[in-house]
This record gives structure tokens, C-alpha cells and sequence, in this order.
């Protein structure tokens, strides 16, 4: 198993993403490229690990700054455009890269390619829950959708659900304003529809419309969106949780007797930090890809850049990429619907 990482993308790139490639190649069994400016990546190596991890050159690198929807066309000699045409040509199995969400995807779109009969890629990440964790598809990759989007992001989200999260029937619902089956827009009835006939035939175990205050409580595995809706469920869950954590900062540290009471419990909450931390969880799947991209969040440490590649790895070993391709069929509508 080869992983392909995009050495410079990222804040702390490239000193992360070395740090992170390195326990992964020891603890992962995974070969590891870093694709970047070879003298920064030798330099974070240092002498000693230089022979454990391939190094491919690439000058140019993809910012915040360039347009998404042409960096990797302009910039060919990226690291991000050279790891993904790597893994076009088959030279790895997997890329991941902390850089340009959006230049990303358009580079995983264009360079590897969509699984033929997948309308639009998504991103999908897993989110903690009362239960096994939820998987949010789509995040932010797509804004305006058509009921046959959200279909096949209801099958690729209930595949990887399945191999990768390890659920054996993963339940499905559409984020919604309220749970009846008459709530949202024409987009919402009309995936409604389509979603009770998958599970009618066996192959979506579909659980109607869920409300984004109750979808981390159980009773949901994955939470099918448009991208516009599922990006402000995601941005407004992660400033809550900030806001929340602050707040109980501030009172475990107001005075001696509550940094008392906080002593005896401080293993328990540093086990709820560590499950919403975003370094623990690595990045987010890109689905509909025909070969696995991740992406790390921007800010990745080395811990992160570590996750990333695991997860990217139970992606490549899962199989659900031959899932999509072998229910094709299932997952497309007629133009008239």
C-alpha cells in the first residue's frame, strides 16, 4: 500500500506533514511519496530517515490565494497536481493533501476523475455522535444539488458507512427543518421519494428527514445534504463546540474550589476533547472520486497528517470505490423525475 502526500500543502507544511508520514510508515505498514520542494522535505527528514520515505520534486506550490477552479491546470508542477496525477497513473493508492479545499476537489475532479455515472463528487466528512460517529454528505462541495445528487450521496455515504466506519446496515436520513415527510423544499420531497424507493428495493435502509439538533444523538449513521445547508450544519456545529469548551474552560479555572472539582474529573474531559478533535479524526473522504483522495484539514499537525493517512489507507483496503461502480445503475435517475 502507497500513499501519496501533498508535502506542501497545509499551514505547517512541510514539518507536519513529515512528522506525520513518518509514523505512518512505521505504525500504518504503509509505503509513503511526499511530493514537494525536495530540499524542504530532506531538510525535515534530516539524515537518518531520508532512505524511509520517497521523495518526489515538485517546484510550484497551490495557496489559499489561487482560483480553486484552475490551480492545478495553471500550476502543473504542484505538489497537489502531481501527487493527483500520480494516482491517476496508478503510482500510489491513495493522495492526501492539507492544502486548497476547492483546488483540491477540482484537481481530484478533472486530473482523477469522477466514477463514471457519479454526477458530482462530495465531500464527506465523519462526525462524532452518541454512537458510532455520523457521516455528513455533502459538506460544502456542493451548493446547488438536484434529487439525483443527494441519491447517490445517500449510497456512497451508506458504502463507506459499511467498510470503512463498520456499520453493518447503515441508516440514512436527509437533513431537514423538521422530521415530517411534507418538510423542506421541492429538492427535499423529491429525494424523500427517491430514498423510499431504495429502501422499498432492499438497498437503503432510508429513516426520513433529520433535524440538524437531534442528527448527533443517535438514530442516523449518515446525514444526506446539499452542500450549502451541510456546510452551515458543520461551521455552526464546530463553533458551538468552541464556544462550549471555552465556556467550560473558564469555570474549571475560575477559582480554587472548581479547579478542584476539575482535577478529579480531568481524564474524563480530556476524553471528550479527544473525541471532537479534529486532529484525532484525520480529514475528509472526497466520494465519488475513482480512486481515494482525502483531505486534511488546512491546519494539520503531525498527529492529523497521521489520521489523514490511516483513514486514507481503510479507504484504499475498504473496496467501496467497486461498491459505487458495481450499484451505478441504482444510483441514477431519468431526466423527467
Amino acid at each position: 500500500m502507497k500513499i501519496i502526500i501533498d508535502a506542501m500543502g497545509g499551514d505547517n507544511a512541510p514539518e507536519a506533514v513529515v512528522e506525520g508520514s513518518l509514523k505512518a510508515r512505521d505504525e500504518l505498514n504503509v509505503d509513503i511519496t511526499l511530493v514537494g520542494k525536495a530540499e524542504e522535505i530532506e531538510r525535515c527528514l534530516g539524515d537518518a530517515s531520508r532512505d524511509k520515505i520517497e521523495i518526489v520534486d515538485a517546484r510550484e506550490v497551490v495557496t489559499m490565494e489561487d482560483d480553486p477552479s484552475t490551480a492545478c491546470r495553471r500550476k502543473k508542477d504542484s505538489s497537489m497536481a502531481v501527487a493527483l496525477k500520480m494516482l491517476k497513473d496508478g503510482k500510489g493508492d491513495a493522495v492526501v493533501s492539507a492544502g486548497s479545499t476547492g483546488a483540491l476537489l477540482t484537481g481530484a475532479t478533472l486530473t482523477v476523475k469522477r466514477v463514471k455515472g457519479i454526477r458530482r463528487a462530495a465531500m464527506a466528512p465523519v462526525l462524532p455522535s452518541m454512537e458510532n460517529g455520523i457521516m455528513l454528505i455533502d459538506c460544502g462541495a456542493n451548493a446547488e444539488c438536484t434529487p439525483e445528487y443527494l441519491l447517490q450521496f445517500a449510497y456512497m455515504g451508506s458504502f463507506y458507512a459499511k467498510r470503512i466506519m463498520g456499520i453493518d446496515n447503515p441508516r440514512v436520513g436527509i437533513l431537514n427543518i423538521g422530521t415530517e415527510e411534507c418538510k423542506g423544499g421541492e429538492l427535499q420531497h423529491e429525494t424523500y421519494k427517491l430514498l423510499t424507493a431504495a429502501k422499498e428495493a432492499g438497498r437503503i435502509n432510508f429513516v426520513g428527514n433529520i433535524e440538524a439538533s437531534t442528527m448527533f444523538f443517535g438514530g442516523v449513521d449518515v446525514v444526506v445534504s446539499d452542500g450549502f445547508s451541510g456546510n452551515i450544519a458543520l461551521k455552526t456545529t464546530e463553533g458551538v463546540a468552541k464556544f462550549l469548551f471555552k465556556e467550560i474552560k473558564g469555570v474549571m479555572t475560575k477559582n480554587l474550589k472548581n479547579k478542584l472539582a476539575a482535577a478529579v474529573i480531568k481524564d474524563d474531559v480530556k476524553g471528550i476533547a479527544k473525541k471532537v478533535d479534529p486532529n484525532e479524526v484525520g480529514g475528509t473522504a472526497m466520494l465519488g472520486i475513482s480512486a481515494p483522495v482525502i483531505k486534511a484539514h488546512g491546519s494539520s499537525n503531525g498527529k492529523a497528517i497521521f489520521a489523514a493517512i490511516r483513514q486514507a489507507k481503510s479507504f484504499a483496503e475498504s473496496g467501496m470505490i467497486n461498491d459505487i461502480v458495481e450499484n451505478i445503475e441504482y444510483m441514477k435517475i431519468s431526466e423527467e423525475v
